[in-house]
Formats: C-alpha cells, structure tokens, sequence
C-alpha cells in the first residue's frame, strides 16, 4: 500500500555513511556528493558549438575542474571502454538529444578515450534510431546500439531483484554514465538518473511495485553498476511534469538546463524539485501529496550511492 512520503524518509544518512559509501564506488573519482552543475541551453539552440560548450560547462563546475578535459580526464582512463546509456524511451519527443550526447562524445575523446571504445546503447537498436540516432557496431565517431536481449545467460541478485544484466554493462563497459532525461513517471515518481537503469536488466516489470522501491536502488546497487558508475548528464533542455514515462506532448515544458553530476541520487533529487516546481506552478499537488514520492531516492542513500537529503542538495550554476 501506498504511504505518505516524509522528511523523516529522507534523512536517512547517518554520520559519514555517505561518503563511506560514495568512497567505495568508482564515480566517486572527484567526490560531490549533493552536487549537481546545471548549465542553460535553450530548445530552440542546439548546435553543436553551444551544446558542447554547455555540456563542458557543466562537467567542470559537477567536478569541481578547472577544465571539463581535465574533469573527464579524472573520471575516466584511456583504457576504459565507456557505457552511455541513454533513456529514449519516449522516442524524438523526451530523449537526449543527439547533439549534447555527441558533446560529451568529444570531450570524453579529447580526455584521450578512442572513439571505438565509446559505446552509447539502449535497450534496443530500434529505441536508438526512433530518438534520432544511427546504429553503428564499428566505425564513426562513437558507437551505438542496443544491448538487443544479449543478456548474461544466469541471473544475479541484488537486495530483492533477481536479474541477468545485460552483457555490455556487465562484461564488456568498465566504466558507465546515466544520460537521461527529467520526467515524471506514474509508478516511481521521478524517471531521470537512478531509473534510468532498468534499461540494462531482462525483467524490469517484476520491479514495479510499492513506487520501484527498493527494486531501483538495488538495481543500481549490484557491483556491476556500482563500482562503474562514474557520471549522471541530464538533458533539460524540455522537461514533464505528469504523464511519464512515454511521452505527453501537454505535460512538457521548457527547463532550459543541461544538469551533470558525479552524485547519481543527487540527480534524481535535482529532478524530483523541478518536476514539483513546475506541478506548484501549474496549481497541481505534489509528487508527495499524490503519494508517488520517489521513495527510491531514500532508500538508494541508505545503501551510499549518494545523498539522500534535500537539505544536502547544492545546485551549481555552470
């Protein structure tokens, strides 16, 4: 059954458990925990130099860099092979935009990452090419595809999933980044960084119940995320407010930002805030009040992947 969401909920980190936490994972490389850098960028402005511009910005000022090579630099080595996975799920009308992954492409490059060890997926190839993107397994300036139901041949557990990972993430990326989008969604609340990863599991409808919750932390939470995960890119450009996770043309609206962090839970706190301003903003209740809080959130800080408190939460302007 459902239950009210509480502040009590979210101050669930105790002493220095998150930093013990985030310590012991591989995104930690520049630790900000609570951090999250968010650059502008309108819809309407997306060219290349603008989105890669905003995208540095905002990978500099999430790491505390003096550059974003610099930044990417300490976040990756040369002999990563790099996991993007995108959320395009709502095809061309709620997906990264072509343009700002291909931004991070190049800095993840000019850092000294080949292109061929850059891989941006999704669940499946069709996915890809529904929001805008050419499938490729060799050649370009990055590779791109869906993990198309290459799945490791046994399931693993984690807390209360019980699932077989896709053989890309698992086996093949050494390094991971969450691009997604900021959106409401029906069942979990809050669909933008944590969420983002039931892309990369062959069940994800055995775990919706009760808001997600555990079910998206201890996804996340499996050592074959967790000690990968190294960034979370958020595109903001446009943003929904309800209707999620497909795409409502009405409920979407413009945020205007491009949001990096290294602190994944952080992230979805960012989302959740501006998903909630926007719903105060249009006389609609809350995230909480219509008891889809993303209780997630909570329970992910509970197990060190980031903070949990939104009075921890810090925004950065790139």
């Amino acid at each position: 059954m459902s239950r009210r969401w509480s502040r009590r909920d979210l101050i669930t980190l105790a002493g220095g458990g998150v930093a013990a936490g985030l310590a012991r994972c591989a995104f930690s490389g520049i630790p900000r925990p609570g951090v999250v850098a968010t650059a502008t960028l309108q819809p309407g402005d997306v060219s290349p130099a603008r989105c890669r511009q905003a995208v540095a910005n905002a990978l500099a000022a999430a790491t505390g860099g003096e550059s974003a090579q610099r930044a990417a630099a300490s976040l990756f080595r040369p002999s990563d092979v790099i996991g993007l996975k995108l959320n395009c799920l709502a095809g061309r009308g709620l997906s990264p935009r072509v343009e700002l992954v291909e931004a991070l492409v190049d800095l993840l490059a000019a850092a000294g990452v080949a292109r061929d060890r850059i891989i941006v997926f999704e669940r499946s190839s069709r996915e890809l090419e529904r929001a805008g993107f050419s499938v490729r397994r060799s050649g370009g300036p990055y590779l791109c595809y869906g993990t198309d139901n290459d799945y490791d041949r046994l399931p693993t557990s984690s807390g209360a999933i019980g699932s077989c990972y896709a053989r890309l993430v698992s086996t093949r990326c050494t390094a991971l980044i969450s691009f997604g989008v900021v959106k409401d969604h029906d069942l979990a609340g809050v669909s933008a960084s944590l969420k983002n990863w039931y892309g990369v599991i062959h069940n994800p409808n055995k775990y919706h119940d009760s808001g997600c919750d555990p079910y998206v932390a201890d996804v996340v939470r499996h050592p074959i995320l967790r000690d990968k995960l190294r960034l979370t890119v958020l595109d903001g450009l446009e943003a929904q407010f309800r209707g999620g996770p497909a795409h409502n043309p009405g409920a979407v609206f413009p945020l205007g930002k491009v949001a990096v962090s290294t602190d994944p839970v952080a992230a979805d706190l960012w989302a959740w805030r501006v998903i909630d301003a926007e719903r105060r903003r249009r006389g609609l209740p809350t995230l909480e009040q219509e008891e889809r809080a993303p209780r997630f959130v909570a329970t992910a800080a509970r197990h060190g992947l980031g903070v949990g408190d939104p009075g921890d939460l810090r925004q950065v302007d790139a």
